[in-house]
């Protein structure tokens, strides 16, 4: 009964949390007009949308994963970009009311990640490994985060001056914060310990997509380069027990 409430708790709060970007994204259309001005473009501004941009490749990763023909994943892909984490929501409450009872039951953040192909039987995501490729990927980004973060200080100083919170960066904080919870959701299933997941989620909400990033490479680094690398997704409890490490180990 604690996992289906699990499952029920997750599609409210994701549907919530949809709800409340969407209204955040009303009101400041309405207050301030469209965000595609360059006055609104200042250096924290350019910062905090690298920062969101750079969450939003492995929420589109997932996505490219978890659909079945490019159509559906490039679609969904240019929604994420277009519309940030009102389409995350959307997306996840979507997977969620795809699991049977019995997926909600047995374990629903597993099932939610699984791409529905897989659920049936193991098979291998091409003979190349894409894990090395994906480790230097994320550690660019990182480090293109890192870089980011450290010009922006050294040019235009502190973020945390009242004059930066426009009624966009504020909107723009709410995207970002949204698809951190995304995230965090993850951090949560993939970590053993709470003290483990309650630690990586602050440095999630301090340093963001610096934090996604390492994250994501101390992760490809547990699997083996010959693994596929979806197994990425997954904890080692439900890769042990649905029986990824004995295939691919």
């Amino acid at each position: 009964m604690a996992i289906i409430t699990l499952a029920n708790g997750l599609k409210t709060l994701f549907c919530v949390l949809g709800c409340v970007m969407t209204a955040a994204l009303t009101y400041t259309i309405s207050i301030d007009g469209l965000p595609f001005r360059k006055e609104l473009l200042t250096p924290w501004m350019a910062a905090t949308l690298v920062d969101f941009f750079i969450n939003v490749v492995p929420l589109a990763t997932w996505v490219t994963y978890k659909e079945s023909n490019w159509i559906g994943a490039m679609l969904w892909v240019i929604l994420l970009v277009c519309f940030g984490s009102i389409t995350t929501c959307a997306y996840i409450f979507v997977q969620f009311l795809k699991l049977s009872p019995q997926e909600s039951l047995q374990d629903p953040i597993y099932h939610a990640l699984l791409r529905h192909s897989s659920r049936d039987s193991l098979d291998h995501e091409g003979k190349s490994s894409s894990v090395v490729i994906a480790r230097i990927v994320f550690s660019v980004l990182g480090f293109l985060m890192l870089g980011t973060l450290i010009y922006t200080l050294l040019t235009d100083g502190s973020p945390f001056r009242k004059e930066l919170l426009t009624p966009w960066m504020i909107a723009t904080l709410i995207d970002f914060y949204i698809n951190v919870a995304a995230l965090s959701v993850w951090v949560a299933y993939k970590e053993s310990s709470w003290v483990g997941a309650f630690f990586w989620i602050i440095l999630f909400i301090c340093l963001g997509s610096i934090t996604t990033c390492a994250y994501i490479v101390l992760q490809l680094f547990r699997l083996s380069s010959q693994d596929p690398i979806y197994l990425v997704l997954f904890n080692s409890g439900n890769r042990a027990e649905n029986g990824y490490e004995k295939a691919y180990g």
